[in-house]
């Protein structure tokens, strides 16, 4: 086992991100991500890389594109407002079928909102967020040490599949502090791209481009954008489960609020309350296979835990397939589910009879 150290859930996904080869990072000041551009404006120079704040999300954005598209391991970040800003450009960087890993440390909105923790984006990640046909694998880390470990992962997919990859996280794991330890170091070759613009070297000169102005060019260009989503969903589904062996009820959470969630599970459990839950991991493939599962194991209801006014939960009902019930129990604007909150809502689904 390597060192442990005590470090920012930001900080730490952004010495993964060094440790994991990326060498290009442009982003923008806003809270509460800032940690993420103030530690790589040091380390990325004492790796050898390039750090830029950019003079807004936009501009970021597309230098990523730029980056990217000349073949670096490149990284951006930003909170709510500032990932908005920057769907055009994830847009187009999805069309082109470029590499890159974005974090969103989610806070509340709509609007300008406010600094506390959400998980009101999980829409905009999960379902395209800006315009076309695409999607981008998305993450959801619950811990510090599980956000240096995806973080990792994200780099490695997005050169896989040639696609964007988000890490989904909120403001309280990117201002929290647990000790991480780091599992990986920068590889020593990354995987080839012979399709980035580095110059023509003998060759013949590649082209990144989203444009294709012949209607058939687009579709067919679409479609194979479609197989690929299809093999994200085949090959790249990630989820934990607990105790459905005998659960009555499950419920259902992700990122922070997974973490409150187990803690009112097994309290419930203690008390005699046959609780399961699934926690999905990868938002995007979503993980029906686990609800698939669990409805044919005989489970019927459901209770999804988010810090929103319910997304995720629409995501839960079509992957249980009205074959059972589904809840949803939320806190916004910054507040946090609290566990005997929780609890509470188990008992509608039991009548009252324990806890």
């Amino acid at each position: 086992m390597g060192e442990l150290v005590l470090m920012k859930g930001n900080e730490a996904v952004a010495e993964s991100a060094i440790r994991a080869g990326c060498r290009f990072f442009a982003g923008y000041p806003i809270t509460p991500q800032n940690e993420i551009p103030e530690y790589m404006s040091r380390r990325m120079f004492e790796v050898g890389g390039q750090f830029i704040q950019a003079e807004s999300e936009v501009s970021a954005i597309n230098m990523i594109y730029g980056a990217s598209g000349a073949g670096a391991r490149c990284m951006t970040s930003s909170s709510s407002p500032g990932i908005s800003l920057k769907q055009e450009g994830i847009s187009y960087i999805a069309g082109a079928e470029l590499p890159c890993v974005i974090v969103n440390m989610v806070r509340g909105g709509p609007g300008l909102g406010g600094i506390q923790p959400a998980q009101s984006d999980y829409f905009q990640a999960t379902k395209g967020g800006g315009h076309g046909d695409y999607r981008l694998l998305v993450l959801a880390p619950a811990s510090i040490q599980e956000a240096v470990d995806l973080t990792a992962l994200a780099f490695d997919l997005a050169d896989k599949y040639r696609n964007p990859v988000m890490i989904l996280a909120d403001a309280t794991l990117g201002q929290a502090m647990e000790p991480v330890e780091f599992r990986h170091q920068a590889p020593d070759k990354l995987p080839a791209k012979p399709w980035a613009t580095t110059g023509m070297k003998g060759r013949s000169p590649n082209i990144i481009n989203s444009l294709y102005l012949i209607p058939e060019e687009l579709e067919k260009h679409n479609l194979r954008l479609r197989d690929k989503y299809e093999a994200m969903k085949r090959d790249e589904v990630r989820y934990e489960t607990s105790h459905l062996q005998d659960a009555e009820v499950v419920v259902v959470a992700y990122g922070t609020s997974a973490r409150i969630a187990r803690t009112a599970m097994e309290k419930a459990r203690a008390e005699g309350l046959k609780v399961g839950m699934i926690r999905p991991i990868s938002l995007f493939p979503f993980p029906t296979e686990a609800f698939d599962k669990a409805v044919k194991a005989g489970i019927r209801e459901f209770l999804t835990i988010e810090m929103s006014t319910g997304q995720m939960v629409e995501d839960v009902r079509l992957a249980t397939n009205g074959q059972a019930e589904v809840r949803f129990y939320g806190r916004v604007g910054g507040v946090l589910p609290v566990r005997d909150e929780i609890i509470a809502q188990l008992r509608k689904f039991t009548g009252g009879r324990c806890c």
